[in-house]
């Protein structure tokens, strides 16, 4: 198994392009409209000084990637963290293409980061270091451009920040240039849920397809943070039992179910692994519990050569972008487990930081109720769509959803005479 291991490609950039070479194979897609997707557009580099509270200059590196525009600006998240690459910004800034194409998005992928630790900073130098990122990317971003959002370790706080840097460096307030911003500046009323709420509605569908109830199904879940963890207490609320949960430093179990609530309780004051009465287990361990769901809600590439043979859960419900590699991919489908993929099980994020953008457009605010509807229908009708190519090709959920991808995002190249 070792070797196996080390033979897989977990390179992001490498991983999308053979998702995107497989799903065109199956299309018949001419190939200069392949070549196109399969690279972003613009990717822009850029180091910038930050002042520390102790009156230290540090130097800070980051990355924002466009991939494509044909059907519209482009839009994705900024991540702060330590791990940060150039291969991962572009290759998130693809799926986040495939994203938007699948829920019918006029949007192509973006997607940006800063190689930083925010934890090791304080409020007033995180405020700094997001400022510092808008000043060095504002003139590839903006309302009609492109549009980011949080991701991995950025708020709503930060993206008001960013707003803000941006909206003094043009002269004029500009609330569409970022989505998931606190509600006094234009944020949309049902964002800060919108990704967990996405993958439920997902969730229910294909497990109206089986016929099965949601009390009769039982959830682990990989990442506590803001996906995960409101991800399980939605389930809660609609009858799943809840088994499983952990966070960086490891997991609980319980298999008679957890008391979320709790658990969140925990979390926000001390930690997960405190829970009474569940058995401590390391993220490894959960994601091989015999389960019927398991939603990985933290990072990429956790699901791979390695571990896929051990998967029991009899879907997988990826909260997380690029959670599996497509050798595991493989492994998988040969067990009969449905995948519901990244770029439709999460696009209830990018889906409602539509709907702010076109609330911020429009100087019109809608009820959480109204975006909370829009949200359903808009997932609902992606995952028929997907389910039925997905069918009529005879593939997984996750080619299905390419497909579907690529050929709206080619249909745009082709009527705008890119091809």
């Amino acid at each position: 198994m070792l070797n196996t291991v080390e033979k897989e490609n977990l390179n992001p950039y490498e991983i999308v392009q053979k998702q995107i070479d497989a799903a065109a194979a199956l299309l018949g897609l001419r190939s200069d409209a392949v070549e196109i997707l399969k690279r972003p557009k613009r990717v822009l580099a850029v180091s910038f000084p930050v002042k520390m509270d102790d009156g230290s200059v540090r130097v800070f590196e980051g990355y924002r990637s466009q991939h494509n525009d044909a059907v519209g600006p482009t839009k994705g998240g900024i991540r702060f963290h330590p791990d940060v690459t150039m291969d991962e910004v572009k290759a998130l800034s693809m799926w986040m293409s495939f994203k938007c194409g699948v829920v019918g998005l006029p949007y192509g992928g973006g997607k940006g980061g800063v190689i930083c630790d925010p934890h090791e900073f304080s409020k007033n130098e995180l405020e700094r270091v997001s400022r510092g990122f808008m000043e060095a990317i504002a003139d590839i971003v903006g309302p009609e451009t492109d549009i980011p959002a949080p991701d991995v370790y950025t708020t709503p706080q930060i993206m008001g920040w960013m707003m803000d840097t941006y909206s003094r460096l043009k002269g004029t307030y500009s609330p569409g240039v970022i989505t998931g911003k606190p509600l006094s500046v234009g944020g949309s009323k049902g964002r800060n849920e919108a990704t967990a709420r996405g993958c439920v509605f997902t969730i229910l569908e294909a497990l109206k397809d089986s016929g099965r109830k949601p009390e009769q199904a039982t959830v682990a879940i990989q990442g506590f943070g803001n996906a995960g963890r409101i991800a399980a207490r939605l389930l809660t609320e609609l009858g799943f039992k809840i088994v499983a949960v952990s966070d960086s430093r490891g997991g609980i179990y319980d298999a008679a179910g957890l008391d979320i609530e709790q658990v969140g309780q925990l979390k926000d004051n001390a930690t997960i692994l405190e829970y009474a009465g569940g058995t401590v287990i390391s993220n490894e361990q959960l994601l091989e519990l015999e389960v019927d769901i398991l939603i990985p809600a933290a990072l990429e590439n956790v699901i791979t050569a390695a571990n896929a043979h051990s998967i029991q859960a009899k879907w997988i419900a990826e909260a997380a972008n690029g959670p599996t590699t497509p050798d595991a991919d493989a492994i998988l489908r040969e067990k009969g487990i449905t995948v519901i993929p990244d770029i439709l099980a999460n696009a209830g994020g990018v889906t409602v930081s539509y709907f702010e953008w076109v609330q911020n457009l429009m100087n019109y605010y809608w009820s959480e109720v109204e975006v909370n509807e829009k949200l359903q229908t808009t997932m609902i009708n992606a995952y028929r769509a997907v389910k039925e190519l997905s069918d009529q090709y005879k593939v997984d959920l996750r080619t299905g959803a390419y497909m579907i991808s690529l050929l709206r995002i080619t249909e745009a190249m082709e009527g705008r005479g890119w091809i």
